[in-house]
């Protein structure tokens, strides 16, 4: 009896023991991150919610992303054109840079299940990231935002029955220009061109000029007189066309090397020569011959040379570009139009309706506009164009009869379209509307896309949270 009593017993911690096993097995450790119950990973995931609803934004991703491969089977295993659009929106909607994305991405729970990565996933170095969004181009981040705002549409949150249309600026990464530092700038700019180029290929003479020009520099900030401003300009301009001759003789000594590199290189010497050449013709006629040149005409930054004079309300001059909003009543931000130059706001009347056209397929019955779009014939186009209700901030000698049905209506347009103000105001300080720290025209039209459509998907996860 003892005998089978200690079998017995052996047996029981045996079976205790495979038990305790089997649920430390059910226990363990699941593939995919739990969820956290904080504001801001519960908006991720509503956000994930209606980015799930709307798979042919991935589509339109993946379409960028595999533009110009030669081979899409091969190669590692990368991001997802899904992951790719995530990131994205989360670097948008928290500020991050490149850098501090990948940090996130490594170190946040929240996340990296937003970005639908396993804890065993590793996680993605900055260079890739910023390789994988910079290949999304503005024309897919506007038909990104049509098809959010049509699925407003369709779930009823924002029909365009009713818009509000205003303009703002958006600003370029570029300190504030002058004639002299634009100047310093080239020389700093081509002298260090020049130094990479004689370090590749050797044997491309040059001088670095860069100590005197910034002395030049300084002289003209702190000088008592237009005498001696205009002295400091001819020596500063002195210093500048030597290393211009300089870049010129490179070119011509790498005319005759081959290669993808060198060529590539001849090409960004060439195009900041160019842009050198308009900033000294530039300061000739401005500081030397007191000539007034056209805002078109000038040249605020060889790094962003695309950059526009805003000058807005006679008050404030922003370098930039000029930026329509179309606000619904949902306050989501139904269309946004990057302008060239500094158009009237009244020019971009009939434009702005047009597009809205595009998008709902008929024109609001009311639509609300600031001051600046006032005039007879924006009025009488947009009756025309079948908009029942127009209201324009400033009458400037307009009837409210013409305008609205009352004037009722007229003032609650005129409070409606206040709230575009608020719009602005949050998409700025919130999601980086101010400034944009991309470089290039393409790049600029992908950031402000990508702010307005940040704006947009958290809009819409507060009113669909569920």
């Amino acid at each position: 009896m003892n005998e089978v009593a200690k079998h017995q017993k052996h047996y029981q911690k045996g079976k205790q023991a495979k038990h305790k096993m089997r649920k430390k097995r059910e226990n363990q450790m699941p593939l995919m991150l739990p969820a956290i119950d904080h504001p801001r990973a519960r908006e991720l995931e509503a956000i994930g919610r209606i980015l799930e609803r709307n798979a042919t934004i991935l589509e339109l991703v993946h379409q960028d992303l595999t533009r110009n491969l030669q081979r899409k089977k091969g190669g590692a295993n990368g991001m997802t054109a899904e992951q790719v659009l995530r990131a994205a929106l989360v670097m948008q909607m928290y500020g991050f840079t490149y850098r501090e994305l990948a940090f996130h991405i490594a170190d946040s729970e929240s996340t990296r299940r937003f970005l639908k990565m396993s804890f065993t996933s590793r996680p993605y170095k900055h260079a890739a990231l910023q390789a994988a969004i910079s290949k999304i181009r503005p024309d897919t981040w506007q038909a990104i935002n049509r098809l959010l705002v049509g699925w407003a549409q369709a779930e009823r949150i924002d029909r365009g029955r009713q818009v509000r249309i205003d303009c703002t600026v958006v600003e370029t990464h570029i300190h504030p220009p002058s004639d002299s530092s634009l100047l310093c700038d080239c020389v700093r700019v081509l002298t260090r061109k020049l130094k990479q180029g004689q370090g590749q290929w050797g044997a491309i003479p040059y001088q670095n000029h860069n100590r005197r020009a910034k002395r030049r520099m300084m002289a003209i900030l702190n000088a008592k007189n237009q005498k001696a401003r205009t002295a400091a300009y001819r020596d500063l301009l002195k210093v500048v066309g030597q290393t211009v001759g300089d870049a010129e003789k490179a070119l011509s000594r790498l005319a005759g090397v081959d290669g993808y590199e060198a060529a590539q290189y001849a090409a960004n010497l060439a195009r900041y020569l160019l842009l050198t050449r308009r900033v000294i013709d530039q300061t000739e006629a401005r500081v030397l011959r007191g000539e007034k040149l056209a805002a078109s005409d000038k040249v605020v930054s060889i790094f962003e040379p695309h950059t526009d004079i805003i000058v807005k309300d006679r008050r404030e001059t922003y370098y930039g570009h000029k930026v329509c909003l179309c606000v619904g009543a949902s306050q989501l931000i139904t269309d946004c139009l990057i302008t060239e130059g500094n158009p009237a706001d009244a020019t971009l009347t009939v434009s702005m309706l047009d597009r809205q056209k595009e998008i709902y397929g008929r024109y609001p019955l009311k639509a609300a506009f600031d001051g600046g779009f006032t005039s007879k014939d924006n009025l009488k186009a947009a009756k025309g164009l079948g908009v029942k209700d127009v209201c324009f901030a400033k009458k400037r000698g307009l009837a409210v009869e013409d305008m609205c049905r009352s004037e009722w209506v007229y003032k609650r347009l005129r409070n409606f379209r206040a709230g575009v103000e608020s719009v602005i105001s949050w998409v700025k300080r919130s999601l980086g509307f101010d400034r944009c720290t991309w470089k290039g025209l393409n790049a600029f039209g992908s950031y402000v896309w990508l702010s307005v459509i940040s704006a947009n998907l958290r809009r819409l996860a507060n009113l669909r949270p569920a």
